[in-house]
């Protein structure tokens, strides 16, 4: 047993090396003085400091943060307005709505952005960021929906019946006692939305017209020429970005009935 357990291990540092060794050597790279990345000549911080003099890559960054947080707002108010209709009421097709939500998760991104450029096409809307923000809600509503839901699957009715109960009419029993309640599977959804909308390349690739690139996208644009420094410190600060909301929505991810023991 103590032999399987040492390779079990050994096995298990072998796949993670394998995974995250290549970022690893993203990070480190970033801060080498060479203008290469093949060879380490030293430790400095002139990469970062050029990305603020950068106007290509300040444009981009402010693209993503628009096509971000409104992509954030809107999937989130309709995400969890759906989690609350699927959760609370039965009505007929509910079961093919629920089955629907995990349709733009499954589907090839591919094939999820050559159905919006095409669709575009047809109601001759012109690609701009107006149409990066579209798509990005039509992809981010589902990550709202089931986690909300998620949350929901262990909601106590009966704390907004006694609302109810006492004189609070129904929106003041959804504003005080159950989005309180959901509150933290609503902010951990927006913070997914918000992290799959700022690393989303392949579908925005589709629909991002002339003046709306975004950061993920120039990145690819930048790497045409050859991978730099500058590019590798942009990739970190989007990877530690990325890590930061990740973790803070797993954080938030906590059962309802903790809150209400405590």
């Amino acid at each position: 047993m103590r032999t399987k357990g040492r390779f079990l291990r050994a096995y298990a540092w072998l796949v993670y090396a394998f995974l995250y060794a290549p970022i690893a050597i993203l990070v480190i790279f970033s801060f080498n003085r060479a203008s290469q990345t093949a060879v380490w000549q030293g430790f400095t911080l002139e990469w970062y400091r050029s990305l603020g003099h950068n106007e290509l890559i300040l444009t981009a960054v402010r693209n993503s943060l628009i096509v971000g947080l409104a992509a954030t707002v809107i999937a989130t108010v309709i995400g969890t307005l759906v989690a609350l209709a699927l959760g609370r009421y039965e009505f007929r097709g509910q079961t093919f709505t629920k089955n629907l939500l995990y349709l733009p998760i499954i589907i090839p991104e591919i094939v999820v952005g050559a159905a919006l450029v095409t669709f575009f096409g047809v109601v001759a809307l012109r690609l701009s960021l107006l149409t990066v923000i579209i798509a990005h809600v039509v992809f981010s509503i589902s990550y709202v929906a089931i986690v909300v839901r998620a949350r929901l699957s262990g909601f106590d009715r009966s704390l907004e019946e006694a609302a109810l109960d006492l004189g609070a009419r129904p929106m003041q029993t959804f504003w005080r006692v159950t989005l309180p309640l959901i509150l933290p599977g609503v902010v951990s959804g927006a913070l997914l939305v918000f992290t799959v909308s700022i690393d989303d390349y392949v579908i925005t690739s589709f629909v991002a017209g002339v003046g709306a690139t975004t950061l993920p996208l120039q990145i690819y644009s930048m790497l045409k020429v050859g991978v730099t420094p500058e590019i590798n410190a942009v990739s970190t600060l989007l990877l530690v970005v990325t890590i930061a909301l990740i973790a803070a929505a797993q954080r938030l991810q906590t059962p309802p009935t903790e809150g209400l023991r405590d």
